[in-house]
């Protein structure tokens, strides 16, 4: 069995403190080294979390950038088409306008050059008649 008698008590003080250096030594340093840890670790997911909201600001400013470009693009596109048709335009009305002009041009040589041979034609018909009728006829008339 147990006796109680004075070595118990010894035992017990030995204990207690054996509990306060344990404690001094050993259990407060591990305690606020964990409460750092513990802190120092709120900070890190605080700081990803600023880093993804800044990351998720800055996708959305570059996508909205994007989306103006193109939109800038796009009617800048929109612009030289209008102005390539546009002088495309003016141009082919241009060239028709010459060809137009060369063409009455032409006509009128030919019609200058049909005048002419007609009369010329019309002045050789009383010759080109006596001489067909010559031929016909087989004697000059």
């Amino acid at each position: 069995m147990i006796t109680i008698d004075i070595t118990v008590l010894i035992q017990i003080i030995n204990i207690l403190i054996l509990i306060v250096v344990m404690n001094t030594v050993l259990y407060k340093p591990v305690r606020t080294i964990l409460a750092k840890r513990k802190e120092k670790l709120s900070e890190l997911a605080n700081a990803i979390e600023n880093f993804k909201k800044n990351a998720e600001l800055r996708k959305e400013e570059i996508n909205r950038k994007l989306n103006e470009a193109r939109t800038m693009a796009k009617d800048e596109i929109d612009k030289a088409r209008g102005a390539a048709q546009a002088s495309t335009s003016e141009t082919l009305a241009q060239v028709r306008q010459e060809a137009m002009a060369n063409k009455n041009e032409q006509l009128n040589e030919i019609q200058k050059q049909f005048t002419g041979a007609q009369q010329q034609l019309s002045g050789q018909i009383e010759s080109f008649a006596s001489e067909m009728a010559a031929k016909i006829l087989g004697r000059s008339i």
